[in-house]
């Protein structure tokens, strides 16, 4: 199958991602592009677009940490200071940068979806919305009692801010709870979509 999104068809995509990530991680983005086809069909976006970006919206994430820090320092300047060191949260540039390095991409929606995925910004459009809730609620490896408490919103008015804010609430929840360091971005999103939700 090709996409007009990368200089590879899907099936070298996938032959890629598998050498790249460990079995769990490509299940993973299998289903998060699965998922983002699905939302986007539903929240009228381009489904082939989203399917690429949530396929290749990891492709970093097995990477050695090293090298991930060595690759965002030279190619993503707008990392936020929480962000630099954080495993966590610095396969989002890192992958962008890949997606378009290794695997052609282009389209500056795709790149900056795959940049958004972990710590997201304020005024995402509604695909870089579809791809972060895509990769909070696949199928194949999310636990059904998470994929819950952000799915039900999607039924309801504002569908996309309302899962954008649950997942924001659940992630900031999370690190309080593990004593992590907080992105200012993840809070003042979380605060765009209380303001938007109200």
């Amino acid at each position: 199958m090709n996409t007009t999104y990368t200089k590879m068809s899907i099936d070298e995509i996938l032959k890629c991602l598998k050498e790249d990530l460990n079995p769990e991680r490509y299940e993973h983005s299998i289903g998060v592009a699965e998922m983002a086809e699905e939302l986007a069909k539903r929240f009228g976006c381009d489904p082939e677009k989203a399917y690429v970006a949530g396929l290749l919206h990891d492709c970093a994430k097995c990477m050695d940490f090293e090298l991930s820090k060595k690759i965002a320092r030279e190619h993503t300047p707008d990392l936020d200071e929480t962000e630099k060191d954080n495993k966590k949260t610095i396969h989002a540039p890192v992958s962008a940068w890949i997606a378009k390095e290794k695997y052609g991409v282009e389209d500056p929606e795709i790149l900056s979806a795959i940049r958004l995925h972990t710590i997201g910004k304020c005024m995402m459009s509604d695909f870089e919305k579809i791809i972060f809730i895509a990769d909070k609620i696949e199928h194949r490896t999310r636990e059904i009692e998470f994929r819950e408490q952000i799915e039900k919103y999607l039924d309801e008015e504002n569908p996309l801010d309302k899962a954008m804010f649950k997942s924001f609430e659940m992630t900031i929840e999370s690190l309080v709870k593990r004593k992590l360091p907080i992105c200012f971005v993840t809070v003042n999103v979380y605060n765009e979509m209380l303001d938007k939700i109200k």
